[in-house]
């Protein structure tokens, strides 16, 4: 019995780092489609705020 209940322990171990090396690699290939992505854009906008004008009016 004993046996048993550490080859339960083992294998829920072994699963549990196989799940958590998948989450790193879908991670890793995530950030490096990103990367790409941003390169493939060329130059961005410097500011999030696109609706506010270009330059202040005059007094």
């Amino acid at each position: 019995m004993y046996e048993l209940e550490l080859h339960k322990i083992m294998e829920a171990e072994l699963i549990r780092r196989a799940d958590n090396a998948r989450l790193v690699r879908e991670a890793r290939r995530a950030h490096r489609a990103a990367r790409g992505s941003a390169r493939k854009e060329g130059e961005r906008t410097v500011s999030a705020d696109t609706d506010r004008e270009r330059f202040a009016h005059a007094a």
